[in-house]
């Protein structure tokens, strides 16, 4: 498994090696070439397109950086204005060439073609050596040195078959430290990106007012719609059934010395639906805040919860003790609408849950062995989770590949405090 991460991690440096340094060179070119003809005209309509060339390319090492080795380099720009005509036009140059990101991202173009690309290279390089020694120890060396070759591989001057052996051995060892190094190597390609991709102090709060002002929105609008929910419920289901229910006793009391027969029996029926209401509201109170979440934590919570369920899912938890309530409760609603969707959607037939807190973080992952294809950007509902997990500054991360199987990572930044359930 090691050795299989190494060489996927030694792969992708190669390719980021060698694509980055070509679209790096020619993307930098077209920037710099489209800024300088702007005194002229012409760069008042390449230059945007350069530009935003420029940042689709940086946003694809973002995502790059996120996926291969988990470094998170956050997308500084500021909204572009979209006015048509000529005016538009420069008005969206201007945007662009006063925002800083496009400096630093030009910056970073310069540094990708260069340092970028020799840490890139490193680790296909070292295991690019073991094959070439081999081959050198398998006798192309005669040919090489019979010509009046010069050979060195690495520090090893080769001259015969006993520095050709040796050359094999370094290109083993070579490959071992491979091994090893490629993830951390990938990984400080990415650092080193995002050190010059990182928005400023600045411009970083002003993203993080930004995402506060959503996150806001979004938790008055959740409420707005939880309000609506639990009224609409309570008017559609318990409320209705309790009006039937006074109504029948109007009757029964009309009827109780005329027809105590029929009184009875419209005594029992006001008796059903006393029992169905009082069922209506346990339900909407345990939507609002479940009994069990408050009485035995979000762990026992979440187990009850499985249980619910029409197919096996298996519970795993590991909190040493509770969080605030209204961490738990984003928690539970957010794996109880993920369970939810693998259940209705998926085509599951096995689902596992794991909580556990780590690094300051209370995380829940959900794994189905279903059909995949879960995406946050149709449908209300992951996109509700989201939203949701947005007011404490929490994530959402699904991996669902066509076939399955879909795994949904939630991660809530909190302390827990010391309790004997959960």
């Amino acid at each position: 498994m090691k050795i299989r991460t190494a060489l996927q991690a030694a792969a992708r440096s190669l390719w980021l090696a060698l694509s980055g340094a070509i679209s790096s060179i020619v993307l930098f070119t077209l920037a710099i070439v489209s800024i300088c003809l702007i005194p002229v005209g012409i760069g008042l309509f390449t230059a945007p397109h350069a530009l935003k060339a420029v940042r689709r390319y940086a946003n694809q090492r973002r995502l790059h950086a996120m996926e291969w080795s988990g470094v998170s380099i956050p997308v500084p720009y500021r909204t572009l204005p979209r006015r048509g005509g000529f005016i538009g036009q420069v008005e969206l140059c201007q945007a662009l060439l006063k925002d800083r990101a496009t400096w630093r991202d030009v910056e970073w173009l310069l540094v990708d073609a260069t340092a970028g690309f020799a840490l890139a290279m490193l680790a296909p390089v070292l295991f690019l050596y073991f094959p070439w020694g081999i081959v050198l120890a398998c006798g192309v060396w005669k040919p090489i040195v019979d010509a009046g070759g010069n050979e060195w591989f690495a520090f090893i001057h080769i001259t015969g078959q006993t520095s050709a052996n040796l050359a094999a051995g370094l290109g083993a060892v070579f490959a071992l430290i491979g091994v090893f190094a490629a993830p951390a190597l990938l990984r400080a390609h990415f650092n080193l990106a995002r050190q010059l991709l990182h928005p400023d102090h600045e411009r970083e709060l002003e993203l993080r007012v930004q995402h506060l002002t959503e996150t806001r929105h979004d938790a008055v609008d959740s409420s707005a719609a939880e309000l609506r929910r639990i009224e609409r419920d309570l008017h559609d289901g318990a409320q209705a059934r309790l009006v039937a229910m006074g109504m029948s006793l109007g009757t029964i009391e009309a009827l109780i010395e005329k027809d105590p027969a029929q009184a009875k029996r419209l005594l029992a029926a006001a008796r059903a639906d006393s029992a169905e209401a009082l069922t209506e509201l346990r339900d909407l109170v345990r939507g609002i805040h479940p009994p069990v979440l408050a009485e035995r934590g979000l762990g026992d919570a979440v187990r009850a919860l499985a249980l619910r369920l029409p197919l096996p899912v298996e519970v795993t938890v590991d909190l040493p003790g509770r969080a605030s309530e209204p961490v738990e409760s984003a928690a539970y609603f957010a794996v109880s609408e993920v369970l939810t969707n693998a259940v209705k959607h998926a085509e599951a037939s096995r689902i596992r849950v794991d909580l556990y807190h780590a690094d300051g973080m209370l995380r829940a992952a959900v794994t189905d062995d279903g059909r995949g294809g879960a995406d946050t950007s149709r449908g209300t509902g992951l996109l509700g989770v989201e939203r949701r997990l947005g007011a404490f500054d929490g994530v959402l991360a699904v991996s669902s590949p066509a076939g399955g199987p879909t795994l949904v990572t939630i991660e809530i930044p909190c302390a827990l405090a010391a309790s004997a359930a959960g």
